[in-house]
């Protein structure tokens, strides 16, 4: 079977406004677009996070909402963070694809050598201004959404205290185990949520499609879920907007990544325009081509988590999972 040609990269519709970030931009931390409140009981510090991606809005209309809202903790220190707001200020509707960084993903970068090295970027520099306030957070909720076609799932990285969270927490119900991206380590795989002998939890949660209002719905129920589980909202939350929990809540399943495929080649192209969440059947299934290779599944019963359908050289084509 020869390789097939690449997919057209199609029209995507933006059916989200940026939301005015301008009242929180200063915040209140000594941190641009970070905001703390603190409860007069003792809890938790923890931390909401959105526009890690500038173009990823859902999670800041989210959190824009709740301060909006006057949401405040009823106990701990709760964290509004708008991450990487010089991304998030040239995002274009019609070419949202583009504002995803303006040097390089953020979200890549969280290791100590990087971290402490001497290179620059726009988004070095924002990680290591923020980096002081991440070291005080005992439980990190980084909102994201997808590009393609897929159904929500939280993905909690390698720890044990991670998958904990995501459980917790409740939405989405498909909860992904995996060591994250050959390209660098993201928020969530920084080296204090990773630690097992740090109580320290992070998840990172996709919400759903860029840019559809329903992943504003999923990115604030996990929100709610987040802040009910750690009793940092009295009764359920719902004064300040976010949703109610549901009546039958729905099952949550957990998988574990087995199979993290990098794209080696800009030629990668997948036999057929696979939808996250597919269960591939049988083990050696082809699913790509990348270049002249086949990339096939490793074993029976094989979840695809969010493929990427144009991915580049160097970046995560599909994790493939297996259902614990």
């Amino acid at each position: 079977m020869s390789p097939p040609s690449l997919p057209p990269l199609p029209r995507f519709e933006v059916r989200l406004a940026p939301p005015d970030l301008d009242p929180w931009r200063e915040g209140n931390t000594g941190i641009r677009g970070f905001t703390s409140f603190v409860a007069g009981r003792p809890g938790p510090h923890a931390a909401l996070l959105a526009l890690m991606h500038g173009n990823e809005l859902a999670g800041a209309v989210v959190l824009d909402r709740l301060l909006r809202a006057g949401l405040r903790p009823a106990r701990g220190r709760l964290t509004f963070g708008f991450v990487n707001l010089a991304a998030f200020d040239r995002f274009d509707p019609r070419q949202p694809t583009l504002s995803r960084y303006v040097d390089e993903d953020i979200n890549r970068l969280w290791n100590p050598g990087t971290l402490d090295g001497p290179r620059r970027s726009c988004e070095l520099d924002r990680a290591r201004e923020i980096r002081p306030l991440i070291d005080t957070v005992d439980v990190l909720v980084d909102l994201h959404s997808m590009l393609w076609d897929a159904d929500p799932l939280v993905l909690c990285g390698e720890s044990p205290q991670g998958q904990a969270l995501a459980l917790g927490i409740g939405v989405p119900p498909l909860v992904v185990a995996d060591s994250g991206h050959a390209s660098g380590p993201r928020l969530i795989d920084y080296a204090r949520f990773r630690d097992p002998d740090d109580p320290a939890a992070a998840v990172l949660v996709e919400a759903g499609q860029h840019w559809e209002p329903a992943t504003v719905d999923t990115a604030a129920a996990s929100v709610a879920g987040a802040l009910r589980m750690l009793e940092m909202v009295t009764s359920s939350g719902t004064a300040f907007g976010l949703p109610p929990p549901p009546v039958t809540p729905p099952p949550q399943r957990v998988a574990d990544v087995t199979q993290v495929v990098t794209a080696a080649t800009n030629a990668f192209a997948f036999v057929q325009p696979w939808r996250s969440g597919t269960v591939i059947p049988r083990r050696n299934t082809l699913l790509a081509f990348d270049g002249a290779s086949e990339i096939r599944t490793p074993h029976d019963d094989c979840l695809l988590v969010m493929p990427s359908l144009r991915p580049n050289r160097g970046q995560t084509a599909v994790r493939l999972a297996r259902f614990v």
